[in-house]
């Protein structure tokens, strides 16, 4: 067996079933599950519809690159929703089944483990997948810890010198899971001059892009800030997903999109790898790309929780909107899997610790003393949760 495979941590969720052990929640209380980000509003019908449609696609093998319909809309989209100019659908864009199977993929095309101790840099707390990904593709993790005193910004200028020589990838999560916080422009300028000058790849998570609460102000993204900056896609590549943005997250459908070498590389990867999408989820891909109505409706929705429960909880909790996604990364003085017990024993509430999503690093765990509530339960539920952590803190 691959000896990496020993590298590999319990995802968190193994570690919160293992947290409970033994616990038996309070029967008297309905529960209720903040902890996993799984989208729980309805799939809208074009969608479905969509995708019933076309059934008779089953009967075709698909192509790794996908119909040339569904880049074309992921092109038109990406040029729409950043204001910039659309990018070839023919060479800088590539369908992926979801872009948490495309993250991990993309370090197993990305690094070359015949240099020494090549390094991937991830943010810390982080989702997980950058850390196996590196782990598989033989390369080491080095972590940034993003804290409340920087705002929750990976620190670039903390990496050193000769950590930046080695680095070969870096993981980007904007907006970021769980802090919701979104890369500045000056930001992205400091990565990208980094990304000149060491020559590293950078992966940018964008699968919350489409969460955010002020209609005109949408998060800022990678290609559009490279435009704004007047620079191209060199290393640079994109991930992007309907799950969130549509209600879609068992229809595994996303997008890469960025430095045309790199999709070409990428995309004979992923001929062998055999993960080309499904017919039928193209032809349901394409109406939901091309379809921005229900995507509003949704962040309507998500913006009514946040805005019923975070003044609610700010009371008890360190906690504040954040610029995007669906989650409150909320600190607490008290330990954060002690407070994660309490909440399911008592309240009958499931909520994640945040020393669970993060590593210790440079002497400490980024997320300890923090709890990530992701509010994609019913508005009723959210506000019931909201009320017994208020009450019972």
């Amino acid at each position: 067996m691959n000896p990496n495979l020993n590298l590999l941590q319990p995802y968190p969720f193994q570690r919160l079933r293992d947290l409970f052990k033994g616990i038996t929640p309070n029967p008297e209380l309905p529960p209720i599950n903040l902890s996993i980000g799984e989208p729980k509003h309805a799939t809208p019908q074009l969608i479905k519809d969509a995708l019933t449609n076309n059934l008779s696609g089953l009967a075709s093998y698909p192509t790794t690159a996908g119909s040339l319909e569904l880049r074309e809309a992921i092109s038109a989209w990406i040029s729409r929703r950043y204001n910039i100019p659309a990018l070839s659908a023919d060479k800088a864009i590539l369908p992926v089944n979801g872009s948490r199977e495309a993250l991990f993929a993309f370090a197993q095309a990305v690094i070359d483990s015949s240099k020494p101790n090549p390094v991937v840099i991830s943010p810390n707390p982080f989702y997980q997948i950058y850390e196996g990904a590196a782990f598989l593709a033989g390369a080491t993790p080095y972590f940034i810890n993003t804290l409340p005193e920087n705002n929750h910004a990976m620190a670039f200028e903390s990496v050193p010198v000769d950590v930046l020589k080695r680095t070969q990838l870096v993981y980007v999560c904007s907006p970021g899971n769980p802090s919701g916080k979104v890369m500045s422009l000056e930001q992205w300028k400091t990565l990208f001059e980094l990304s000149d000058q060491y020559g590293f790849v950078i992966a940018s998570d964008e699968c919350y892009s489409e969460i955010y609460f002020d209609e005109e102000n949408p998060p800022l993204g990678a290609l559009q800030a490279a435009y704004l900056l007047g620079r191209g896609h060199a290393n640079l590549i994109v991930f992007s997903s309907l799950s969130k943005r549509s209600n879609v997250p068992g229809m595994r459908s996303g997008f890469v999109a960025g430095d045309e070498k790199i999709i070409e590389k990428f995309a004979l990867y992923r001929t062998y790898h055999g993960c080309a999408m499904n017919p039928a989820v193209q032809a349901a891909s394409v109406a939901a790309w091309n379809d921005e109505a229900h995507v509003i409706e949704n962040r309507r929705l998500y913006a009514a929780k946040f805005n019923a429960v975070t003044p609610m909880l700010a009371d008890v909790l360190e906690v504040e909107m954040p610029d995007a996604a669906f989650y409150l990364w909320a600190r607490s003085k008290e330990s954060d899997t002690e407070l994660a017990i309490k909440l399911y024993r008592d309240l009958s509430i499931t909520v994640l610790p945040g020393s669970f999503l993060a590593r210790e690093a440079h002497g400490m765990n980024p997320g300890k003393h923090f709890i990530r509530m992701a509010l994609v339960a019913p508005y009723d539920e959210c506000v019931e949760a909201a009320n017994r952590i208020k009450n019972y803190l």
